[in-house]
């Protein structure tokens, strides 16, 4: 299961519906759901996401609506559409970096990664 998956899942699951009621309350297919919630397929983007979060219950802006659209973004590889800025692309390299030198070392300490990670970035 995939983290986005399973988010989507555990949200329906707060609203207390099961798979079938939840897709039948929202005119939604069954079948895709519950592949997407397993992994099988990849997060929707643009307004069908906007509509999956509606259904979810999700109040745009929230840190859960973040969450959700951050996910989404992640499973499929992406930068979410209002991180996506020059300033921010010139960075990504020292990201990529700092991300590969952690996996050669054998992964450290995440705070330390998350701290040395803030250096550079402010310095880049």
């Amino acid at each position: 299961m995939s983290d986005f998956g399973r988010y989507f899942k555990e949200r329906r699951a707060a609203l207390g519906l099961s798979l079938r009621a939840f897709c039948l309350r929202f005119g939604l297919d069954p079948s895709n759901i519950s592949k997407m919630e397993r992994g099988r397929l990849p997060p929707p983007q643009g307004e069908k996401l906007r509509e999956y979060a509606g259904c979810l219950g999700l109040r745009e802006g929230s840190d859960e609506w973040y969450q959700f659209f951050d996910l989404a973004a992640a499973e499929r590889g992406i930068i979410p559409d209002d991180l996506r800025d020059e300033e921010l692309a010139a960075k990504l390299p020292v990201l990529f970096r700092t991300l590969r030198d952690h996996a050669k070392d054998g992964g450290r300490d995440t705070e330390e990664l998350l701290d040395e990670l803030k250096r550079k970035i402010r310095g880049a």
